[in-house]
């Protein structure tokens, strides 16, 4: 399961995703499309990335499917995704 979580992380939309996610709010996905400028199904498919890793999860609602951060994740994954985070976060600041 880490390699799945690692992989799912490797990706800048996907890890701009978790950004957006990480408030701790549900997110439907046609707000992360606006946000992030990327197509539906493009979304959609890195959604279901982290989805299949168990890092977020999703519930239908309409047409559309909210996503929030998987709370039922074990602390050592939570741990992951928060240094991933902050890592990213730190580079975009030193980029700036």
């Amino acid at each position: 399961m880490i390699t799945d979580v690692l992989s799912a992380l490797s990706e800048p939309t996907r890890l701009a995703a978790l950004h957006l996610l990480s408030d701790g709010k549900e997110h439907c996905v046609c707000e992360l499309m606006a946000t992030l400028q990327t197509t539906q199904s493009r979304m959609s498919r890195h959604m279901k990335t982290l989805l299949s890793a168990g890092v977020v999860v999703g519930r239908r609602d309409a047409q559309w499917v909210r996503y929030r951060l998987n709370s039922n994740l074990s602390t050592e994954y939570q741990n992951i995704i928060n240094a991933v985070l902050a890592v990213d976060i730190s580079q975009q600041r030193n980029a700036a």
